[in-house]
């Protein structure tokens, strides 16, 4: 079965959090913006989300929320506190809950450096993720897990027009 996978950076967040926690920083203007332009390019490529899988802080899920208006159909999300500043080893824990039958990607948005060396690992390339930057990947297998330890093809690298 052909996989997709969206893997995403959060937009940009504000310096600081009201809660002076790093999980709490919200997205500034930018930020919301950007994700937004994300979400139609993704949209325009064919690539809107099945399924989103993001981190539980507070830029992750402004991020999504930024998107959600420009994907056509209610998609299921869940936010979890393991893909919190986390990596390829959290991606690979969190897929056994994904639909292994789902028809689109599956978007996951997290921070770095983890989703930089997730991309990076998983497409052989090295890739620099900046905010609100995407990678679209894509790999046949019968399960994500096993997907997830094999190598993925790059399809396209996204970063949000400058304005």
């Amino acid at each position: 079965m052909q996989r997709r996978l969206i893997l995403m950076r959060h937009a940009k967040a504000a310096d600081h959090s009201p809660t002076g926690r790093d999980h709490g920083r919200p997205l500034a203007k930018r930020g919301l913006r950007d994700a937004a332009n994300v979400a139609d390019m993704l949209r325009a490529l064919g690539w809107s989300p099945s399924e989103v899988v993001s981190s539980d802080a507070v830029r992750t899920r402004e991020t999504w929320s930024s998107m959600q208006d420009a994907v056509p159909l209610q998609v299921p999300v869940s936010f979890h506190p393991q893909l919190y500043l986390a990596g390829l080893a959290a991606i690979r824990g969190a897929s056994s809950e994904w639909d292994n039958h789902a028809d689109g990607p599956v978007l996951l948005l997290g921070h770095n450096p983890g989703w930089e060396t997730a991309a990076s690992q998983l497409s052989g390339e090295f890739i620099t993720m900046t905010t609100a930057n995407a990678v679209l990947l894509e790999c046949t297998a019968e399960t994500w897990i096993q997907a997830l330890s094999k190598r993925w093809t790059l399809i396209h690298h996204l970063v949000p027009p400058k304005t």
